[in-house]
C-alpha cells in the first residue's frame, strides 16, 4: 500500500515537473519527463511492485538470488580457468600442432600451407638471407616516411 502510494506521488510530481518544463516552451525534454513520470504508475498498475515488495521480504526469494549468484560464480569461474589455459584439451592439441608447422626455421614469412609459390621476383618476395638484405625492407620503410 506504501509503495503504490509512494510510486503514484513520484508520477504526480514528474508531471508538474514535466508541465513546467512545457511552459517554458522545451516541448521535447517535457514529453520526455512525462514518459519517465509515467512509469511508476504503470509499474503499480500491472503488479510489478507488489511482486518486488513480495520478493523482497520473501527468504525462499533471497535463498534463491544467493544460488543464481553462486551458479554464476561458478560459470565465471571456469571460464577464467578456461581462457587461462587456452580453451579445451582438443584445442590446445590443435594449437600446439598448427604452432609447429607454422613457421619454417629459415623462412622470412609464414607458410600458408601446400600452394604455389611466385616465380616472378615482386616486392612481396622473400629474400635470400644475409645481413645486409634483413634490414633492407625495414629501412626503406623509414625512409618512405621520413624517419
Amino acid at each position: 500500500m506504501i509503495a503504490e502510494t509512494v510510486c503514484s506521488a513520484a508520477s504526480a510530481a514528474g508531471l508538474g515537473i514535466a508541465v513546467v518544463t512545457a511552459y517554458r516552451k522545451r516541448f521535447l525534454a517535457a514529453a520526455r519527463i512525462a514518459a519517465y513520470a509515467l512509469v511508476p504508475v504503470g509499474l503499480v498498475m500491472t503488479g510489478v511492485v507488489g511482486w518486488i515488495a513480495d520478493t523482497a521480504f520473501s527468504p525462499t526469494a533471497w535463498a534463491g538470488f544467493g544460488v543464481l549468484g553462486v551458479a554464476w560464480l561458478i560459470f565465471a569461474g571456469t571460464r577464467a580457468v578456461e581462457r587461462r589455459r587456452g580453451g579445451t584439451r582438443a584445442e590446445r592439441r590443435a594449437a600446439r600442432g598448427a604452432a609447429a608447422d607454422a613457421v619454417a626455421p629459415t623462412a622470412s614469412a609464414p607458410s600458408l600451407g601446400p600452394g604455389k609459390r611466385q616465380a616472378t621476383g615482386s616486392a612481396t618476395a622473400p629474400r635470400a638471407t644475409g645481413s645486409a638484405d634483413d634490414f633492407s625492407d625495414i629501412e626503406a620503410i623509414l625512409k618512405k616516411h621520413g624517419i
